[in-house]
């Protein structure tokens, strides 16, 4: 109805502006100079070019003006558009823009077909004439086709209608007494029919009866089954008023179906689930979504992953663990594909953290997975810290897996073998970093030991030899542990005869170790003599462990004497060896003793405390009668 009434109009003005010049004569014949060349139809004459004369006696004339008649060119053609009266003149009836809403609607309502409504409506979403688009489909239905029969929309075009009322702030009672009419226009409502009432439902957070529509949508027949936004917006729903478990339901169901979960529902479950601690309910959701292949790419935020990683090694969750160090890893990648790339990398207190709970989960693919992150963090610039090493040493380690623990402990002097001797003797002290290696080595008494020590004596000859003293005092260490002095002072002894290498403190504290625990204490103290003796500097562990071997020997006072000795080579006793002297002291009744003990706690203000409980225990009278008396 607009284009006919838009060409009626401007045919109108044509002839208005333009009138035929056969006609009597008018006003507008006297304000141009030009001749006006007729477009009305006109019976045919006799033609006169054929006469050669007259191409001669009379020359060809100028086309005629293009701008003549046209209100838009009166003016300099370098102002296209002049602010003239002539300009305000439309070509548009004015009438018909000058028409009330409701009469423009009305005209609509005639003349369009549902096509064309479609596409009018397509246009009006994306202006956001949601007002209009209601009033025209309202009284669009009420109208008749050119044939005389009622207007009937379809699906598509009566979710325009929904939408419509919906984004003008219509509620969820009335977004469904909307979808009630219509089975009157013989169209059944689909699935994005109900996503709009969802919709309507997640703003108003009416669970209950979104509920209910979801089953509803699931009994209906196939073209209002739920797909994965309804799925989001009930789940999302759930998730907004805190009913975590029933949104926890419609996530199972829709994995269950196959459907794609999007990622702010993903990262509302992952926050819900790290919220309560619910970690075990969060990798059986992973799991299920990696299940799927359109789920596989969900990853929750680089911020969020780093939580994971937390909470799941504070609950020691190897799976969860590794499941957040492969999210970050994803992340790492995206950002080095990216351009501009973005640099992302770990923390490595956090992998050394997730190393650790490996180790006490005997998780191997959390391991595995926490050294790659890590190196795809440090990407080959430097390398990685000490305790990264040796927490991987001990996971390995945890693990059983010794030959993987001593190629990390290759790896790890390899890095740092241009440090100071001090600090890498110290970083691999089989009494303290190395010291789970060692309980791996003596896991089965001399059975594992001797297959460690035949390893090492096989790699030591092999094309690429590898000689370690650290990983033969964790052998030395671990022999003591299981009380076979002979096999530890053996492989004292092939440090420097079979592999060729010098001993260390390290390798003395642990045979000085092996003697005092097996009571010889006098050989004991002929090897801190020999160390000595050698230009071997003991350090306060080898003063302690001597100290250890006369306590074991029931010997306070040459105890005592290694304590002043320690102190002298400017060494502080440890509380627990004070401890340990005073104990001794108090058993064997030997107060004096007891005093210089008491005397060097004050010196180095070391709180000893009370042992009132041991003490108790000691004390206690175990024997036959005492019991059947009671």
């Amino acid at each position: 109805m607009a284009s006919h009434l838009f060409t009626r109009s401007r045919i109108s003005l044509l002839k208005t502006l333009k009138p035929n010049p056969f006609t009597s004569t008018s006003p507008i014949r006297a304000i141009s100079g030009t001749p006006f060349l007729s477009q009305d139809p006109q019976l045919a004459t006799e033609s006169t070019d054929h006469d050669p004369s007259n191409h001669q006696s009379t020359s060809t004339p100028l086309p005629p003006n293009p701008a003549t008649g046209s209100p838009l060119y009166q003016e300099n053609w370098r102002s296209p558009i002049p602010n003239t009266p002539s300009f305000n003149q439309s070509l548009v009836p004015l009438g018909f823009l000058n028409q009330a809403p409701a009469a423009r609607i009305r005209a609509l309502s005639d003349t369009l077909d549902m096509n064309s409504l479609l596409n009018m409506f397509a246009d009006w979403t994306a202006s956001q004439r949601w007002s209009d688009m209601k009033q025209l489909f309202e009284v669009w239905v009420r109208s008749l086709d050119k044939n005389g029969k009622p207007n009937k929309p379809d699906v598509n075009l009566y979710n325009h209608y929904l939408r419509a009322n919906l984004m003008m702030g219509a509620s969820a009672g009335d977004m469904l007494d909307l979808v009630a009419p219509m089975e009157e226009f013989s169209v059944a409502p689909n699935t994005a029919s109900y996503n709009l009432v969802l919709k309507a439902m997640y703003q108003a957070r009416e669970t209950d009866a979104a509920m209910k529509l979801l089953e509803r949508m699931l009994l209906l027949g196939k073209e209002s089954l739920p797909d994965d936004e309804s799925y989001d917006l009930v789940i999302g729903m759930h998730f907004g008023v805190g009913k975590n478990d029933e949104a926890m339901k419609v996530m199972d169901m829709a994995l269950k179906s196959g459907y794609m979960l999007s990622t702010t529902v993903f990262t509302e479950c992952v926050r819900s689930c790290v919220a309560k601690g619910r970690t075990d309910t969060l990798v059986s959701i992973i799991e299920r979504c990696k299940a799927v292949d359109r789920n596989k790419s969900l990853c929750p935020s680089w911020i969020l992953c780093n939580y994971i990683a937390e909470v799941a090694i504070q609950e020691d969750n190897s799976k969860l663990a590794f499941y957040a160090f492969e999210f970050m890893f994803k992340w790492i990648t995206r950002g080095e594909m990216a351009r501009p790339s973005v640099i992302l990398s770990v923390d490595e207190g956090l992998v050394v953290a997730g190393l650790a709970t490996a180790a006490r989960t005997c998780s191997s693919s959390l391991v595995e997975g926490s050294w790659t992150i890590l190196k795809q963090s440090l990407r080959g610039r430097k390398a990685a810290n000490p305790a990264s090493y040796i927490a991987k040493i001990n996971a390995y380690a945890s693990l059983g897996n010794l030959q993987k623990a001593f190629t990390s402990l290759h790896e790890l002097e390899t890095a740092y073998a241009d440090s100071e001797k001090e600090v890498v003797e110290e970083m691999l002290s089989p009494f303290t970093s190395l010291y789970p290696l060692v309980v791996a080595c003596s896991k089965k008494g001399f059975e594992t030991l001797d297959e460690v020590y035949f390893q090492l004596e096989s790699l030591s000859r092999g094309d690429t030899p590898y000689k370690s003293v650290a990983a033969l005092n964790c052998i030395i260490l671990g022999c003591a542990n299981t009380w076979d002095l002979d096999r530890a002072y053996q492989t004292f002894e092939a440090i420097s005869a079979s592999f060729g290498l010098t001993p260390n403190i390290d390798s003395y504290n642990a045979l000085l170790y092996a003697f005092g625990k097996v009571k010889k204490t006098f050989e004991a103290t002929n090897v801190f003599e020999h160390l000595v003796s050698i230009g071997v500097k003991p350090d306060s562990r080898t003063y302690s462990l001597l100290v250890d071997a006369h306590l074991i020997n029931r010997d306070p006072k040459s105890a005592l004497t290694v304590v002043d000795d320690m102190i002298k080579a400017g060494f502080e006793p440890s509380r627990e060896t004070l401890k340990k002297l005073r104990r001794r002291c108090v058993r064997e009744m030997d107060y004096e003793n007891d005093d210089q003990v008491e005397a060097l706690a004050k010196k180095f203000q070391i709180r000893m405390g009370t042992e009132n409980r041991r003490n108790m225990l000691f004390n206690i009278d175990y024997s036959r009668g005492r019991a059947i008396s009671r």
